[in-house]
């Protein structure tokens, strides 16, 4: 494994400065600190400890233009990369990768935030730290369940990658261990990340607004974290649908109905903490701090997401149109009716295609005709967005617009809160629902009530679903719901994997919308943008070939 020998010197990001303030700054930089500097016995108010622990913080996962760039939601059936080059997104959706060069390979920097997080549970008992909680929690207990939960989410994001990988436990191995350490077992390490959620969460914050420890998890942030893992175990790749059905390390080896009942009590506690409500508007989701969020990585108040993807033929900004999402995902919003747009009930026209569809809609896409920086967006052909030429603009006839500010009539950006939202009460509910909805014959009132609030937040009227849906009919809501609701936010990528229904999801021609604007009127016409290609194996990803060569216990995934 790729461990970062940290026997005598810390090593500190420059990301710590992100959190850290004047008063916290360093006589002795702390890269030459030693362990027991960090970790001082004299210490009362933890200061360089804290400053450690802060730097943990910075190997939690982001979401945005990451993956070379883009969304990841651009390896989806949801987007394709706007780049004219081939992107590392685009060899992603089309399966061009090994395990010498899978596009997003964060095994390395998982475990050295688990490394880090390890050193410090080992070590903040030294720290004679003052002052407890309300409920009497002392700081030393708070702070380290901390880095438990860091330790157990980075852990999380290996085993949804990768199915099973070593756990380390709480020993920090230096370069003279044995770290030719086997995989464990799927069922291993999903009970080690729910155990983790269970021992800590009463040692967290309970307050998740206050302001003064946004950026920390709280009880709820454990709990969402155990309710994702144990949806994740539940689903049908993991169980039932192992890819390799004896192999413990990419699955359970047998199915069990009860995984879904565990997964819905897990997803229930969260919504019985009546702390959390869905934010009225849903744009404001992403843009201000509000209720429905759950737990957050800090970002920062910029315009990073408006230049990066925003329309292109605005001088305002930057704009480089990065993110161009698929006709394929237009087609997922219904009307503002609630009726998809096949339904010949739903009043959707063809010929005006963009009138009367669902508001988040409206809050997730850039279509032609759209309001922004007080014009409409021009995505026809030779239109102010869609030049043609060589510049870097939009394959599909549309941009993201989900993240962004509200500048449909500013004339100028201005800065945005763009934090990294990791957890939020929507998806709990539609964790709920999906569960539920699993774990019965057919859904109930309750799966009904958990669907039905995210559609009345998306302002559909009416919100309410059809009475007497089956199991299959309500399955299929739930999914599409998920597809809207949490697009672009990294979930339809591993949703669609964890389905097993990859193989029909992801192994087709994605579409565009080329838009002429003719002296008659407006001629459409559906184009394709790109074929994605997906085989059984890449249902996990690889382990990296760098872990595999040197460790002769590290099992590679199935057909790789």
């Amino acid at each position: 494994m790729n461990y970062m020998h940290l026997k005598w010197f810390v090593f500190v990001g420059l990301a710590i400065s992100a959190f850290a303030c004047k008063s916290d700054l360093e006589v002795e930089p702390i890269e030459l600190q030693t362990l027991y500097q960090v970790f001082d016995k004299n210490d009362s108010a933890g200061v360089e400890a804290n400053r450690f622990l802060l730097d943990c913080y910075r190997f939690l996962p982001e979401t945005g233009n990451r993956v070379g760039g883009d969304f990841l939601d651009a390896a989806t059936d949801d987007a394709v990369s706007s780049n004219p080059t081939n992107t590392s997104v685009q060899q992603l959706a089309m399966g061009a990768y090994t395990s010498d060069n899978y596009q997003d390979n964060r095994w390395a920097s998982w475990y050295q935030g688990i490394r880090r997080a390890s050193i410090f549970i080992a070590n903040i008992d030294r720290v004679p730290l003052k002052g407890k909680l309300a409920n009497g929690t002392s700081f030393n207990r708070v702070w380290k369940a901390e880095a438990r939960f860091l330790r157990a989410l980075f852990y999380f994001e290996l085993v949804k990658r990768h199915g099973g990988v070593p756990l380390l436990g709480n020993k920090v191995y230096q370069l003279t261990d044995n770290i030719e350490l086997p995989r464990q077992d799927f069922r291993e390490c999903v009970a080690f990340i729910v155990s983790e959620c269970d021992a800590i969460k009463d040692s967290l914050r309970t307050d998740p607004f206050n302001l003064a420890f946004y950026e920390r998890p709280t009880k709820a942030a454990a709990l969402a974290l155990k309710a994702r893992a144990l949806l994740y175990a539940a689903s049908p790749l993991f169980n039932g649908g192992n890819i390799d059905p004896q192999n413990s390390l990419t699955g359970y080896t047998d199915f069990s109905a009860n995984r879904w009942e565990v997964a819905e009590n897990a997803a229930r506690e969260i919504l019985e903490l009546n702390l959390f409500a869905l934010e009225p508007e849903f744009k404001d989701v992403f843009i201000t701090r509000n209720r429905e969020r759950i737990f957050s990585k800090q970002g920062g108040n910029n315009t990073s997401v408006e230049n990066n993807n925003g329309p292109v033929g605005y001088s305002a900004g930057v704009n480089n149109g990065r993110t161009s999402p698929t006709q394929e995902l237009v087609n997922a919003f219904g009307m503002a009716n609630g009726l998809p747009i096949d339904d010949p009930n739903s009043g959707y026209n063809e010929n005006d295609p963009y009138v009367n569809r669902e508001k988040r809609f409206y809050a997730t896409i850039f279509y032609n005709g759209a309001p922004w920086l007080g014009r409409p967006v021009e995505t026809f052909e030779g239109g102010a967005d869609k030049p043609g030429g060589t510049k870097q603009q939009t394959k599909t006839g549309y941009y993201l617009r989900k993240f962004m500010g509200n500048f449909e009539s500013a004339v100028n950006y201005s800065n945005v809160n763009h934090d990294h939202i990791l957890f939020r009460y929507a998806e709990v509910l539609l964790n709920f629902a999906e569960a539920r909805n699993e774990r019965l014959a057919a859904p109930d009132q309750e799966v009904y009530s958990a669907v039905e609030q995210i559609r009345e937040r998306a302002g559909l009227a009416p919100f309410q679903l059809q009475a007497g849906l089956s199991q299959s009919q309500m399955r299929e809501i739930i999914r599409n719901e998920r597809r809207k609701e949490l697009a672009f936010e990294e979930h339809r990528f591993y949703d669609v994997r964890r389905w097993k229904i990859a193989e029909q999801e992801f192994n087709k021609e994605l579409s565009g919308m080329t838009i002429y604007q003719t002296g008659t009127g407006i001629i459409r016409q559906p184009t394709p943008v790109l074929k994605m290609n997906f085989d059984e194996r890449m249902y996990l990803a690889p382990i990296p070939f760098s872990e595999v060569i040197k460790n002769p216990r590290m099992i590679q995934n199935p057909g790789w």
